[in-house]
């Protein structure tokens, strides 16, 4: 019985986990194509997907060094663009 209602569980985790996995490298795409084109957007789209990677994970769904590391590479990006 106990296996049932895990599985439940994690099924229902899943789902949620997916959604929020699959918005935040969404944003992260968007905001490398914006840098890369030099978009004036740019920017507000590296805040946004830093922003999402923040709020997955308060959610669990990516490890702290994980988004840590992706929003460096954002920022250095950014940051490479501005000056070239």
């Amino acid at each position: 019985m106990p296996a049932q209602k895990a599985h439940r569980q994690s099924a229902k985790r899943n789902t949620r986990n997916m959604s929020v996995r699959r918005a935040t490298r969404t944003a992260i795409g968007q905001a490398r194509r914006a840098v890369a084109d030099g978009l004036p957007e740019s920017e507000e789209a590296v805040r946004k997907a830093m922003s999402l990677l923040d709020i997955a994970v308060r959610k669990g769904v990516f490890h702290k060094n994980n988004a840590s590391r992706r929003k460096s590479r954002l920022a250095a990006a950014l940051n490479r663009s501005r000056i070239g």
